[in-house]
């Protein structure tokens, strides 16, 4: 198994109170803040029934991490089945979509993702059966339990290698405690998980079949 490293970056200054225009390292940390602020409001609800709660959630972060790059990446739910089975949601350049919905038969440039619970162990989830058939097909999947993010892509020979972490809390009950403040959370760690995932979206997915290059 991989290490499990946790990564917490500063925050700087926040520029909305400087009346400074915002800083790409600060609509990421805003983007967080807003991540964190609806799971606490979710858990808080006691209406959460698993990961499925959290996914609007995650969609909103992974998309508005997106629209920060050139060229954008917009995160896609419900995909169809393309071989492999149904990834939670796809990543794709916008160039790949038409009216906000993907290009018949385009596979996710950016890779797919598989959500867990936050009681999950996400490194276990990256190395299962279910994430295999996913790389074989997409290449990149990141995994998340919404508090560790694992971004798996392949090494130099092709095969399937854990590229990057991030991890913001050590466990459920501890993630519960750090989002009763999601705004000192957010301070604590935005930068750092904004660029992550900015870095993560920003990785373009080998094509393998002739199709896929159409």
């Amino acid at each position: 198994m991989p290490e499990q490293p946790t990564r917490v970056l500063p925050v700087g200054p926040d520029s909305a109170t400087t009346g400074v225009m915002p800083t790409p390292t600060t609509k990421l940390t805003t983007a967080v803040e807003t991540y964190l602020t609806s799971l606490r409001q979710i858990r808080a609800s006691g209406g959460a029934t698993g990961e499925r709660s959290y996914y609007g959630p995650l969609e909103n972060l992974l998309t508005a991490v997106g629209n920060t790059l050139k060229p954008k990446v917009i995160c896609v739910s419900e995909l169809a089945d393309q071989g492999a089975g149904h990834p939670d949601f796809g990543l794709y350049a916008a160039r790949q979509l038409q009216k906000k919905q993907p290009k018949e038969g385009q596979v996710p440039e950016r890779g797919v993702v598989e959500v867990k619970s936050a009681s999950d162990d996400a490194w276990l989830t990256a190395a299962s059966a279910q994430v295999s058939r996913y790389w074989e097909r997409y290449r990149l999947v990141l995994v998340t339990n919404t508090r560790d993010f694992v971004l798996v892509g392949e090494d130099t020979t092709g095969q399937p290698a854990t590229l990057e972490t991030f991890r913001l809390a050590d466990s459920a009950e501890a993630f519960d405690r750090l989002l009763a403040t999601p705004r000192v959370f957010a301070r604590q760690v935005g930068a750092g998980l904004g660029e992550y995932l900015a870095r993560t979206l920003s990785h373009r997915a080998r094509l393998t079949e002739p199709k896929d290059l159409a």
